[in-house]
């Protein structure tokens, strides 16, 4: 149960964290980037040494393929996972009414200037490089647990750098699934990409680090 915990009270900061910084802060394209990149760095050393920090359905899935964790743990993590981010949406939602904004923007990711299909290849390609990384910094083989937490946290603020203006740089099922259930919309009827990609992404790159980085015991 510790460990569930954990990955709930790490996947609810990075989402509260991170999309407060949208719809509360109404940051840059930086400062949305640092504000989730800090938050899973916070959350790695606050928590990883619990579960393992993963805070991402995708991260867990990759994990999962690698024999780094059971089925059963696997499971448990995706819910609490997604539950945190339902919570930390409705707590955004609730705050940003208090402001006198809209409810429906909850810093939900959707793609409106690009197609489908380039969306899905942004996604599965920034969460593919997201979780190369995360696989190997935290490898016992060749990783650097001191500063696996700093590494990731930096990792993924570059990736939404680079994705943010597409995609809205996701890179995680459960921080699309949290703010689409509220905001509804197109962020809604959007969401399967938000879990697909992410999770195609996740398994190429559980291979890659498995076969040709040999990161994997």
């Amino acid at each position: 149960m510790r460990k569930y915990v954990s990955e709930f009270l790490g996947t609810f900061l990075l989402v509260f964290i991170g999309t407060s910084s949208v719809v509360i802060a109404r940051g840059s394209v930086l400062t949305i980037a640092l504000a989730f990149g800090l938050a899973v760095t916070i959350s790695a050393y606050a928590f990883g040494g619990i579960s393992g920090g993963h805070f991402n359905p995708a991260v867990t899935t990759a994990m999962w393929l690698n024999k780094r964790i059971g089925l059963a743990d696997a499971i448990g993590y995706i819910v609490s996972q997604i539950i945190a981010a339902c919570l930390a949406s409705w707590l955004v939602q609730l705050f940003a009414k208090g402001l006198g904004q809209a409810a429906n923007q909850l810093g939900q990711t959707d793609f409106p200037k690009i197609s489908v299909g380039l969306a899905f290849t942004v996604e599965t390609l920034a969460t593919f490089l997201f979780l190369t990384i995360i696989l190997n910094v935290t490898s016992k083989e060749h990783g650097n647990s001191d500063f696996a937490g700093l590494i990731i946290g930096l990792t993924l603020a570059l990736m939404i750098v680079f994705s943010l203006n597409l995609t809205g740089g996701s890179l995680n099922p459960a921080r699309s699934i949290g703010p689409a259930l509220f905001a509804g919309g197109s962020a809604l009827s959007h969401l399967w990409l938000y879990v697909v990609a992410p999770e195609v992404g996740a398994i190429i790159a559980a291979y890659v680090s498995k076969f040709l980085l040999q990161s994997e015991d």
